[in-house]
């Protein structure tokens, strides 16, 4: 059911925003950081919108001034032997948002993500990197972007990565589990990328917005970079727990999809337009940390 949230507070010019995909982990927070920033929100979720039906979306949009699409197709390895569903939704669905949203007179956020790379740089990727997604998800997200930008050229497309979030499956949350389950846990250390607090992501949507900045590219992710095994140490470490964690190989995980090995964006274009980019992973990691674990 669409979700109306009214403005806590008024800071800077009000707006009405359009959050799609708003029961996601992303999308809840961006729900929450728009309505503190003092605008009026809605959210809305798949039973209340199908983005892949043009006409329907052309209705949804109109009357909203900022359309935030955090909707997705976000099942990797499901996306090997489902491309076409997948592409509907990550491409189809986007290119209708972005043509509504043209249509409307509304700024179109649109969230993607470094799967569009090939994973095989070693330093980080700045904004305008060749595209060579390595996977059907990769691809599908590709293809959202160029069609975005095609129908919305002033649209906003922020790439992220490994995020986790209080409000849905996330990494830490998986790992804070089973670390009171096991003696030991074993997490690949051959995969580099920079864990991004959904809570940081939404805020940087809601800034970039109120400072105009320009139609394109940005990369939304922590500052810094570490392995997998090096923040689930981080994670075992803030759970309270003492469980050991063992590096190990993407080898020994053998999953439809490959993986980046490393996923690691560069922020030259937040600076660019004068916006600060998120901080550092470890440091924003302690503060999201109690929430993210709901600790007491």
């Amino acid at each position: 059911m669409a979700e109306d949230l009214g403005a806590t507070r008024t800071q800077g010019t009000a707006g009405r925003w359009l959050v799609v995909g708003a029961a996601g982990m992303l999308g809840q927070d961006v729900l929450t950081a728009a309505v503190d920033a003092g605008h009026q929100v809605t959210g809305i979720g798949r039973s209340d919108l199908d983005i892949t039906d043009a006409g329907a979306t052309r209705a949804a949009v109109a009357g909203y001034d900022v359309v935030v699409n955090c909707a997705a197709w976000t099942a990797v390895d499901d996306a090997e032997t489902h491309e076409p569903e997948a592409f509907a939704v990550n491409a189809t669905g986007a290119a209708n948002l972005a043509r509504a949203a043209a249509a409307a007179g509304a700024r179109l956020v649109h969230v993607s993500t470094d799967y569009v790379f090939d994973g095989r740089a070693t330093e980080p990727y700045p904004e305008d990197a060749p595209v060579e997604p390595r996977s059907a998800y990769g691809r599908t997200k590709a293809a959202g972007e160029r069609a975005v930008r095609a129908e919305a050229p002033d649209a906003v497309v922020v790439r992220t990565a490994w995020l986790y979030g209080a409000g849905g499956r996330c990494f830490p949350r998986t790992i804070a589990r089973v670390a009171g389950e096991r003696d030991r846990l074993s997490v690949v250390d051959d995969q580099t990328g920079q864990p991004t607090w959904t809570a940081d992501l939404a805020d940087l949507i809601v800034r970039l917005v109120g400072a105009e900045a320009p139609g394109g590219i940005y990369h939304g992710t922590s500052s810094g970079q570490v392995t997998w095994c090096g923040f689930a140490r981080e994670v075992v470490a803030a759970s309270g727990q003492v469980t050991p964690v063992d590096p190990t190989t993407s080898a020994a995980y053998q999953l439809p999809a490959p993986r980046p090995v490393y996923s690691v964006l560069g922020h030259d274009r937040l600076r660019e337009v004068g916006v600060r980019p998120i901080g550092d992973w470890a440091e924003r990691w302690k503060v999201a940390a109690p929430t993210v674990l709901a600790l007491s």
